[in-house]
């Protein structure tokens, strides 16, 4: 803890980047990743930055996953690239809902 709060005394929070979700939530919800960072900080409290990124890079990759999602969507590409190959090939036909030849609605 600084002997001056600097960012407090100008207005400023420099490190809201980096826990953005533990700041308050609206309606006193917790965020979705927000316990992935709090492992995360956890793991890291009391080490060194450098020894924390080397312990910590398992609840780092966990939490950045939460946030940007860059596993899923690339596990969604793959599946899609399949699906398209196979229809390609014949092997598979997709159902009339999803090609919006569905029936028309009362």
């Amino acid at each position: 803890m600084p002997f001056w709060g600097l960012q407090k005394q100008l207005g400023i929070d420099v490190d809201s980047w980096l826990l953005r979700q533990s700041m308050p939530q609206p309606h006193g919800q917790a965020a979705a990743c927000h316990a992935f960072e709090r492992e995360w900080v956890e793991c890291g409290h009391g080490l060194g930055q450098t020894r924390a990124r080397r312990e910590c890079q398992l609840e780092y990759e966990d939490f950045m996953e939460c946030m940007q999602r860059t596993k899923m969507a690339q596990r969604l590409r793959t599946i899609l690239e399949q699906r398209d190959k196979m229809i390609k090939q014949g092997k598979y036909t997709p159902p009339d809902y999803h090609r919006g030849k569905e029936e028309p609605r009362p």
